[in-house]
């Protein structure tokens, strides 16, 4: 691949796994598009990239809850570059009473995790296909494994990136873009998060994962062509292992003790 030229996308990049993402290609000498809120330091987190590993960075601050903003995103993606590489990272999760969550919200996750995920693919799939080699990748979660309560939404959102990221790989797969999806646990993204994560109990500490290693760990795996890469693997198991009427509430139960907390 001539990286000097082309460009990987990330989603979601001012923090967390997606920043993680943004600092691992660059140290891999491959230039980068940022994307994400206004108001999060993209501007100098994209400079930080270019100081310290002397790779091209760019940035484009959107919601990308709105449709026609995705779409301005990705026409300006396509008239301005050549990207080789997509990782659809921006999602929201949401810990919440359905019955007391409005509209808006369920709204925006839905776009955010859902659409915004599939637009995004498809409007950028012509340019990653004109590229010698290209690769998608798309973060799922291990809630993809299995409804919960009080998460009603999000864990369905992920199931969806789960399944739609498995049908895309199989489909383009005498192509030369390659499709993998990754499932992580909870983050350590900030203390509020690990505070919060923990309230939940052994389950909660036991899937709690460093960002920058699940993101080195995925960029290893991509370029390996894993089709689903695992980062905690205990936890993948119990999912797989555990029948759903014993998860399923065990991890309502979990996320009912954070709310209380």
């Amino acid at each position: 691949m001539d990286t000097k030229e082309s460009y990987a996308v990330v989603t979601g990049a001012s923090q967390g796994l997606g920043k993680a993402f943004a600092e691992n290609l660059a140290m891999k000498n491959i230039n980068v598009i940022l994307v994400s809120l206004p108001n999060q330091n993209l501007k100098e987190l994209s400079q930080q990239l270019e100081e310290k590993y002397q790779i091209k960075a760019h940035y484009y601050e959107v919601d990308l809850s709105v449709n026609e903003n995705v779409l301005k995103l990705t026409e300006w993606l396509n008239s301005s570059f050549n990207i080789h590489i997509l990782i659809n990272n921006a999602g929201l999760g949401g810990t919440k009473r359905f019955t007391e969550a409005s509209s808006d919200y369920i709204n925006t996750i839905l776009q955010v995790n859902v659409a915004a995920t599939s637009l995004i693919t498809h409007q950028l799939l012509p340019n990653l296909l004109r590229q010698p080699k290209a690769y998608i990748l798309n973060v799922s979660s291990m809630a993809a494994f299995s409804p919960i309560g009080f998460k009603t939404v999000y864990p369905a959102t992920k199931t969806f990136i789960h399944s739609f990221s498995r049908g895309l790989h199989e489909e383009l797969k005498d192509t030369n873009v390659f499709v993998s999806v990754v499932n992580p646990g909870a983050m350590k993204t900030n203390a509020d998060v690990c505070k919060r994560i923990e309230k939940q109990g052994f389950w909660g500490k036991m899937t709690l994962l460093n960002p920058d290693k699940v993101a080195s760990r995925c960029i290893q795996q991509l370029f390996k062509k894993d089709s689903v890469i695992m980062v905690n693997p205990i936890s993948w198991l119990v999912m797989k292992i555990v029948p759903i009427w014993i998860k399923l509430p065990l991890m309502t139960q979990a996320i009912k003790r954070e709310i209380e907390a």
